[in-house]
C-alpha cells in the first residue's frame, strides 16, 4: 500500500521526490521570511511607520475598496487587539499584541476582516498567513493632514456610551501613560514627529531614503557641527526600523514644537545634498559615523 501511494505521488516535472521536498521547504521558508522594507512601495510609508512604532494615540481615516463603512487606522486598541468594529466605523490597530515578521501582511489581513465584520465584533489577532494581497490594494492613499492626534484614549469610547467602572479605570491608566505627540508640518522629506516624554522632548524623523546613505549623510553633517536643531538640542542617535533610518534629537520640552520647522528644513537640505556623495569620508566624518552607529537602535 505505502509503495503504491509513493508511485502515485504527483511530482513537479523534472524533479525527484527529494528535490520536490527541498523545493517545498524552501517555499515555506520564503513565505515566512521577513520583508526588509514592508511599507516601501507606499507613498505614506513614513507616517505609517511612525504610527506603528512610536506615536501613542492617533487615528487616520483611509479609503478601503469594497468597505461599506468608514475605516480608520489607529495606533492601539484596548487590550492590544487588531480590529474593533463599531457603529461609527471599523478601527484597525497598527500596534497590536500579536504580530508576524511582516506587519504589512498583518495589516492587510486585518483590513480584509474589517470589510465584512459587523458592529460589535472584534478581532484579537491578525497574524498573517502570507496569502494576503498587497497592502496598496487596500490602502491606495493616506493623507498626513487626515491624521488625528490625541492626548488620551477617549476616542476608544463612542459618544453616548455608558462605561462600566472597570473599563473606565483601564482607560484612565492608558491615558496616564500617553506622551503628547505632534506631527511637525513643514516641507521636508519623510515625516518628523515631536514626542514629549516628560523630562525631555524628542524629534523622531522618519526618513525613507536608503538607510545607510542617510546615516553617512548625518555623519558628514555632524562633522561640520551642523546637526543640531538649535542651541538647546542634541542629536541623540538613530532608530532603524522597517528598513529605514529614523534620526532622533533630544529637545527642551518647554520649547514649542512648531519652532523647529526652519531647522528641520536646513538639515533636510543638507541630508539631501549628501545622500549621493560617494567621496571617501574624512577622519572626522568616520569618527562621527562610528559614533552614530554606536548609538543606533533597531526597533
Amino acid at each position: 500500500m505505502a509503495k503504491r501511494k509513493k508511485n502515485q505521488e504527483q511530482l513537479p516535472e523534472g524533479m525527484s521526490r527529494r528535490q520536490a521536498k527541498l523545493a517545498a521547504r524552501a517555499a515555506e521558508r520564503a513565505a515566512l521570511a521577513r520583508d526588509p522594507r514592508p511599507y516601501g512601495n507606499l507613498p505614506f510609508e513614513a507616517d505609517l511607520i511612525a504610527l506603528q512604532e512610536f506615536v501613542p494615540s492617533a487615528t487616520v481615516k483611509v479609503a478601503v475598496p469594497g468597505a461599506e463603512r468608514d475605516v480608520y487606522l489607529c495606533t492601539v486598541l484596548p487590550g492590544g487587539g487588531a480590529v474593533l468594529v463599531r457603529d461609527d466605523g471599523a478601527y484597525v490597530a497598527l500596534q497590536t499584541r500579536n504580530q508576524s515578521y511582516n506587519p504589512h501582511r498583518d495589516l492587510t489581513r486585518a483590513l480584509e476582516w474589517a470589510i465584512t465584520a459587523q458592529p460589535g465584533e472584534e478581532l484579537e489577532s491578525a497574524v498573517a498567513e502570507n496569502v494576503e494581497p498587497k497592502l496598496d490594494k487596500l490602502i491606495p492613499a493616506m493623507a498626513p493632514e487626515d491624521i488625528r492626534v490625541f492626548d488620551d484614549f477617549t476616542w476608544w469610547i463612542p459618544a453616548g456610551t455608558e462605561v462600566n467602572p472597570q473599563y473606565a479605570q483601564a482607560i484612565k491608566a492608558a491615558n496616564d501613560s500617553v506622551m503628547p505627540s505632534r506631527r511637525i508640518t513643514t516641507d521636508i522629506a519623510g515625516a518628523a514627529w515631536w514626542i514629549d516624554t516628560g523630562d525631555k522632548a524628542h524629534i523622531r524623523w522618519v526618513r525613507t531614503e536608503n538607510e545607510d546613505k542617510v546615516v553617512r549623510a548625518l555623519a558628514r553633517i555632524a562633522a561640520r557641527g551642523e546637526l543640531k536643531l538649535g542651541e538647546e538640542t542634541k542629536f541623540a542617535g538613530v532608530f532603524r526600523t522597517h528598513g529605514i533610518a529614523v534620526p532622533v534629537w533630544d529637545l527642551d520640552p518647554d520649547r514649542d514644537y512648531t519652532n523647529y520647522a526652519a531647522e528641520l528644513k536646513r538639515v533636510d537640505k543638507a541630508i539631501l545634498a549628501e545622500l549621493d556623495n560617494d567621496a571617501q569620508l574624512s577622519s572626522e566624518e568616520r569618527r562621527q559615523l562610528e559614533n552614530i552607529k554606536s548609538r543606533q537602535v533597531t526597533i
